[in-house]
């Protein structure tokens, strides 16, 4: 009598991949990158963490149609965007997230006060610009280490 039985695909090349330092730091960078964006942005619509309106500088809300809310409608839809584009597409997301970081350096650094901020927001660009090198590394076919 012959039993029929199902080969299972071995999960020792997943585990190898996952217990991968350099891949274990894209994923966290990756999921970090996708829920903040997403979670901020959503918050521009609500100014539940924070009166939004006061982190932009005069000069880009003289700038921009409307008033400072209005803008920060806008920005919320652009960092709802990056987080998807993370999520979807880490190589393109994390330079995306990146730029737009430099960007809210560059309006913090104009708004005294904010330096420590811009500071903060230096680093999470870093780690963006990680994420998007690492992305470019781990892309494709999982290849042993």
């Amino acid at each position: 009598m012959t039993s029929a039985t199902k080969t299972t695909p071995s999960a020792a090349p997943r585990r190898g991949v996952l217990s991968d330092p350099g891949y274990q730091a894209f994923v966290i960078l990756r999921v970090g990158f996708t829920v903040a964006p997403i979670l901020f942005g959503l918050d521009k619509f609500a100014n539940l963490l924070v009166d939004w309106p006061t982190y932009l500088a005069p000069w880009i809300n003289d700038v921009v149609p409307g008033n400072a809310q209005a803008a920060m409608y806008a920005v919320g839809v652009v960092e709802i965007v990056a987080g998807l584009a993370v999520a979807l597409a880490p190589r393109f997301g994390g330079w995306l997230v990146a730029g737009w970081l430099a960007g809210i350096i560059l309006n913090l650094l104009t708004i005294p006060g904010y330096y420590d901020i811009a500071l903060r927001d230096f680093g999470l660009l870093l780690g963006a610009v990680a994420l998007a090198r690492l992305a470019q590394h781990y892309h494709g076919e999982r290849r042993p280490h």
